[in-house]
């Protein structure tokens, strides 16, 4: 059957996608933010998984203000990315599985979690930028994908806990699946940021670092906070990092911690990076 081999967490800022385009990883600016992926590179390398489920938001590429679904699963076997307004290089397109898609929606449904099948869907920064961060520019991904779209974009926004209980769900969805196959989760988005009004810049370091040890250690913690609590600690953008508990969940009750990096400020986020394999492993 399906297994899961770990969790990650990362940021997708847009300007990640430039400064990797633009060869400035090591960069003096970037270079400690690009470094804190080594051990995440050399752990995938040695565990080759065979699909990532990329937990993220979509940022108008496929849904707008007008129709913004809570949660929304990819059902394709090709996902293409798309300029979105940024000006980001267009990434090569991803290899999907459509069939294990379509088991995980079935399941998640039938865990009364109402999902939005997309049997098209275009990818954004939110999803590539974690793909390049992860795997560096590729003619061809070395693993298939499958995007989860969780709206932290139009009010009314999925709860904490209610991240966190998908995760759990998708868990089951996943290990219920009769192929063998080796799949990873990473959420996306986050840590504290804001990108308008008064409190544009905000970054808060210690909620940041507390955000990070509650996904490790204590998700109940970070589950149990209010989203308008969330966005008065780490701003308005920094609500993305419910995403997190997204993939928390799926790793189930306890985890192994395999590595911890946070760097702040980049591109006026706080950027951290897990790394977490399932205490049961």
């Amino acid at each position: 059957m399906a297994k899961i081999i770990g969790g990650i967490t990362t940021s997708h800022i847009p300007a990640v996608g430039n400064a990797i385009t633009d060869g400035l990883t090591q960069d003096p600016y970037w270079k400690r933010f690009f470094d804190g992926y080594g051990p995440v590179h050399d752990w995938l390398e040695e565990n080759k998984p065979d699909v990532m489920i990329i937990v993220y938001n979509d940022h108008g590429l496929n849904f707008f203000l007008d129709k913004v679904p809570t949660f929304a699963i990819g059902c394709a076997d090709r996902y293409e990315n798309a300029d979105e307004g940024w000006g980001l290089e267009l990434s090569a397109p991803f290899t999907g599985d459509a069939a294990f898609s379509w088991h995980i929606a079935e399941s998640l449904i039938e865990q009364e979690f109402d999902m939005c099948t997309c049997q098209e869907m275009r990818v954004d920064h939110g999803f590539v930028n974690p793909m390049r961060v992860l795997y560096g520019d590729r003619k061809d991904w070395p693993v298939k994908t499958i995007p989860f779209a969780v709206n932290t974009v139009q009010h009314p926004l999925p709860s904490a806990r209610r991240c966190h209980a998908i995760g759990k769900a998708l868990k089951v969805a996943i290990e219920s699946y009769p192929d063998d196959l080796k799949v990873v989760v990473a959420g996306t988005g986050g840590l504290s940021h804001q990108l308008q009004g008064e409190r544009a810049g905000i970054i808060n370091v210690d909620y940041d670092l507390a955000v990070m040890d509650s996904v490790i250690n204590d998700p109940d913690w970070f589950a149990a906070q209010p989203t308008d609590e969330i966005i008065r600690q780490a701003g308005t953008e920094g609500i993305e990092s419910i995403m997190w508990l997204v993939m928390r969940g799926a790793l189930g009750a306890s985890v192994n911690c395999l590595h911890k990096h946070y760097h702040a400020p980049i591109s006026n986020t706080g950027a951290g990076v897990l790394l977490l394999e399932s205490a049961a492993a």
